[in-house]
This record gives C-alpha cells, sequence and structure tokens, in this order.
C-alpha cells in the first residue's frame, strides 16, 4: 500500500457557485452524488479520463467550525495543485470565474510555472503548467 492522495474534497458556502466555478475553469464533470442519505449536499467530481495521471474528488455544502482561508496561505487549508496546459490563459479562465490569483505565477525550477488562486468558497489551490523539458533534467 502507498501512502498518495487518491481523492480530494472542496469545502463550499455555496455548493452551485463552486460547481460553475470549477466546471467553467477547468471543464471538469461534477453531478450530485445520490448516496444512501438523500439530504447529504455531495457532489461528484471527475477530473479526467480514467486511465489517465491525476485523481477525482468532491465538493461538500461546509458546515459547522469548517471555515474559508482568511489570507494567502491560511493553515487551514489544505492545497492541492491541479496540473493545466497554459497557466496565462487558467488565470484568466480562473478570474473570468469569480476566482482570485493570490500568488502571480512563478517558476519552479525543473518543474514548470505555477500560480496560487483562492476560488469563490475562499479555498486556495495551485495551478501547474509543468515543464516537461526542464524535468528531464531532474
Amino acid at each position: 500500500m502507498s501512502n498518495r492522495v487518491v481523492h480530494f474534497e472542496i469545502g463550499a458556502e455555496d455548493p452551485e457557485r463552486a460547481i460553475d466555478f470549477y466546471k467553467n475553469s477547468f471543464d471538469w464533470e461534477i453531478k450530485k452524488w445520490e448516496g444512501s442519505d438523500s439530504d447529504m449536499e455531495y457532489w461528484l467530481i471527475t477530473t479526467g479520463a480514467k486511465g489517465t495521471p491525476g485523481i477525482d474528488g468532491g465538493i461538500y455544502k461546509r458546515t459547522g467550525n469548517a471555515k474559508p482561508a482568511t489570507d494567502n496561505r491560511d493553515a487551514t487549508n489544505y492545497i492541492c495543485t491541479i496540473n493545466i496546459e497554459n497557466i496565462d490563459e487558467m488565470i484568466n479562465k480562473i478570474k473570468q470565474n469569480g476566482g482570485e490569483i493570490i500568488d502571480d505565477k512563478m517558476e519552479i525550477p525543473k518543474v514548470g510555472t505555477m500560480a496560487y488562486a483562492r476560488d469563490t468558497e475562499g479555498n486556495i489551490f495551485g495551478v501547474m503548467q509543468t515543464d516537461p523539458s526542464a524535468m528531464t533534467g531532474m
């Protein structure tokens, strides 16, 4: 057994707003989970085709003590990074869909270019445009 991330979850004050943000920014497939408890507000996220690198996740209605981040690196956040094809286009899409760039794009030596953003629910995430030619020197 390995210690790999196999699922991620995004807490949302307004799940429908979060669903619109992630569908429109990343073209993810998101559908309501029809689990055993029909009152549970949970949506399944498919981020890509089966058999391709990556993981799938979920969006849940934030309740109780769960709160969004209050600054760029709030200790209560679990930051997931999303691999994307074009960082400049993605930064524009994030802004167009109500998100905010909190750390401008930066070069990561031998990896690529990344930026940090905040979604419509206050969650922080990273976007990474990998550079395969730079990674071969690792």
